[in-house]
């Protein structure tokens, strides 16, 4: 972007007329990092330094590491544009209206024109903490009724649970009870959670959709397995179902599964638009079963901007230009046109899949049923590991992360690729390319590695064939050494 600019000379005070931007003086200036700037600047340089900066940022459709979507159509990029500057808090219609699609989309047992119970958040973790306070209070309630101590409550999980479980647990003071995953298993065991419960627990979490695999847990052996449970105690520990990536999958590629409120013991979920629901972050939603299971005291009730409007969020102003954009997804696509994109997504993910495991040279974790990404490790890290690998990624623009499993699995390290809407099957067969394109060149690599290894080991090794062990700086200067012998001798064409 080449402007003119009107600037200021620092020394006469005179305005100063540039031709360009960058023959201005802000080229040179240093960015301001920790202070507010004394002097204002044009806007085209404020634009344009920006700008450049964020150049800098890896592209987001390769970015797949995330599961936040990066691309909508641009009639609902101009509908954003047009409501960026409208208040969340001011708007009634719109957010109802998705609760209330979103709520039939999860069978909530709500008559076809009865208004569902539910809120729009800025993400899963919102919704999550919203959820979580609802049991927390019902929980407490009961047990006050009942003349029992209220003090510690705790939420069973599985330790493949997002961090904002942990979040919530922290900063509501409320126990977190982690069932550990096992090599080869890598979503909560229902068994082991519901032999977790006690009268302390104030919901038992289910993952649809874990972060590390996108496998579905298995909720209705879940809800079965409590119910048992709670019959046998006097109990009443409900289910959460933490939906934010799967909650947009399941009802159009899984319409038989049982995970929501078909279920008994579910009485909330959570579901992120901002990934499959397909909408720029941040938008979540948190959908209760009914109105009983969000204590009144809860919700706040306000009526200084005009009228009576109830809420219970964790904010209060905030940005509506994403839940109009969730609102044009659920009237643009419809059920045909969510479930055409997850159809493609799944495709695309075995495609992914099938050219991984061509390579002979990854095992697969990820199951093929779920949320559709692929996740790999190493068959031999004895050479290099799946760190290496990201990092190698990086240089055809690619970001795939690579991590630990949780707890009781730490020693497995895995590559996971999120398969988005804007993932296509040549990007697919583009990424398989560069992955064996990088696997050839660590081959070399680790190669060369060892037979500098062994030249040093035998230089050092005596007539007795021990080898002296040396310091690293010893090491180091003499595996420069080699080098430059081996560089001198294809300088001189002697080999």
């Amino acid at each position: 972007m080449v402007v003119s600019v009107a600037a200021t000379d620092s020394d006469t005070a005179q305005p100063v007329q540039y031709s360009t931007f960058f023959a201005s003086r802000y080229v040179r200036d240093p960015l301001p990092r920790f202070r507010m700037p004394e002097q204002s600047i044009p806007r085209e340089a404020a634009y344009q330094i920006i700008n450049d900066e964020l150049m800098l940022d890896g592209n987001p459709r390769l970015n797949l590491a995330s599961f936040v979507t990066t691309w909508m159509e641009p009639e609902c990029d101009k509908l954003i544009m047009d409501s960026v500057n409208k208040n969340y808090v001011d708007m009634d219609e719109y957010p109802n209206r998705c609760v209330n699609m979103i709520a039939h989309l999860f069978n909530a047992p709500i008559k076809e024109d009865e208004t569902a119970i539910g809120v729009g958040t800025v993400g899963s973790s919102e919704a999550i903490m919203l959820a979580g306070l609802a049991f927390k209070r019902k929980w407490q309630n009961k047990r006050k009724e009942q003349g029992k101590p209220c003090d510690k409550p705790n939420i069973v999980t599985g330790a493949n649970v997002q961090v904002c479980w942990e979040k919530f647990a922290r900063y509501f003071e409320v126990e977190l009870k982690e069932v550990k995953l096992s090599e080869g298993y890598y979503v909560m065991d229902p068994v082991k959670a519901v032999e977790m419960v006690d009268e302390n627990t104030i919901c038992v979490a289910a993952i649809l959709g874990s972060t590390l695999t996108g496998e579905f847990e298995d909720v209705k052996l879940l809800n079965n397995l409590l119910t048992e449970k709670n019959k046998e105690t006097g109990w009443d520990v409900p289910i959460h179902v933490d939906a934010a990536s799967g909650g947009f999958i399941a009802p159009f590629l899984y319409p038989e599964l049982e995970w929501d409120f078909r279920l008994p013991l579910v009485k909330s979920i959570n579901v992120s638009g901002h990934k499959y629901g397909l909408v720029y972050p941040g938008v979540g939603w948190a959908i209760w079963r009914s109105k009983e299971d969000l204590p009144e005291e809860l919700i706040f009730h306000i009526n200084y901007l005009g009228t009576d409007q109830p809420t219970f969020t964790l904010n209060f102003s905030k940005g509506s230009s994403q839940i109009i954009a969730q609102y044009y997804q659920l009237i643009r696509l419809g059920f045909e046109g969510y479930k055409n994109i997850m159809q493609n997504c799944m495709e695309n993910t075995a495609i992914l899949r099938e050219g991984i495991e061509a390579t002979g040279r990854f095992e697969i974790h990820s199951k093929e049923a779920g949320v559709p990404l692929v996740a790999f490790s190493l068959k031999d890290s004895g050479r290099y590991t799946v760190f290496d690998i990201s990092e190698h990624l990086r240089r055809f623009g690619w970001i795939v992360p690579a991590y630990t499993m949780p707890a009781n699995a730490e020693h497995v390290a895995v590559l996971r690729v999120v398969i988005r809407e804007d993932f296509s099957r040549s990007l697919a067969e583009r990424l398989v390319s560069d992955i064996v394109k990088i696997l050839h060149e660590l081959d070399a690599h680790s190669a060369q590695v060892l037979k500098i290894s062994s030249a040093i080991a035998k230089q050092q090794s005596g007539d007795d064939g021990v080898v002296t062990k040396k310091s690293v700086l010893e090491t180091e200067r003499e595996i420069f050494a080699y080098w430059r012998d081996q560089v001198k001798k294809k300088q001189t064409g002697i080999c």
